[in-house]
C-alpha cells in the first residue's frame, strides 16, 4: 500500500516540472523579442526573469527535490513514518509553490490553466499522504483492516458461543448447558 502511493506520487511529481516548464514565455526570457528582452537582433545579453519568476522555478525546483526524496524512499523500501515525513515537506513545498504560482501568473506568463492542474495533482498527493500517515500512525505491529472490515460487510453468519459438551450429548443438545 505505502509503496503503491509512493509510485503514485513519483508520477504526480513529475506534473510540476513539466508544468512549470511552459515558463518558455516568461517575460525576460530569450525568445520573447522586444528590446532590452534578449531578442535576436537587439544586442546585448538576454535579461534575466523577473526577481518573483526566479522564487517561482526555485520553489519549483525545491518541490522537486521533495518529490525526488519521496521517491527514492519508495525504492529503499522506506517506512511508513519516513514517508509520512516526506510527504508533508513536499506538500508544504508544493502548496507554496502553487500559491506562488497563482500570484505571478501574467508576470511569469504561466498559462491559464496551470494552478488548476497543480491544485489538481496537489490533492491527489494528500490524499495518499493522509493514507501513508495512518498507517505510520498505526505503527508497525498494527494490522490494517480487511476489506470487509474497511467497507462494514459482515459475512452473513451469526457469531454463536462454541460449546464444550462431549459424552453426555443428549438428543436435545448438550445437557451441561442447560
Amino acid at each position: 500500500m505505502v509503496y503503491r502511493a509512493l509510485a503514485l506520487l513519483a508520477i504526480l511529481a513529475a506534473l510540476p516540472n513539466s508544468v512549470l516548464a511552459q515558463f518558455g514565455g516568461m517575460p525576460g526570457m530569450p525568445g520573447m523579442g522586444g528590446p532590452g528582452m534578449g531578442g535576436p537582433g537587439f544586442g546585448g545579453p538576454p535579461a534575466g526573469p523577473p526577481p518573483a519568476c526566479q522564487a517561482l522555478l526555485a520553489m519549483r525546483d525545491e518541490t522537486q527535490k521533495n518529490a525526488t526524496a519521496i521517491q527514492k524512499a519508495g525504492e529503499k523500501k522506506s517506512g511508513p513514518d519516513v514517508a509520512c515525513k516526506l510527504f508533508k515537506a513536499f506538500l508544504a513545498s508544493e502548496a507554496k509553490m502553487i500559491k506562488s504560482v497563482e500570484t505571478n501568473m501574467q508576470l511569469c506568463g504561466v498559462p491559464p490553466d496551470m494552478p488548476k492542474q497543480m491544485k489538481a495533482g496537489h490533492a491527489k498527493a494528500q490524499q495518499i499522504a493522509k493514507q501513508v500517515c495512518e498507517v505510520a500512525e498505526r505503527g508497525p505491529g498494527a494490522q490494517a483492516p480487511t476489506l470487509g472490515e474497511a467497507l462494514g460487510i459482515n459475512n452473513g453468519v451469526p457469531e454463536t458461543p462454541a460449546k464444550s459438551c462431549g459424552a453426555f450429548d443428549t438428543l436435545s443438545g448438550c445437557a451441561l448447558s442447560r
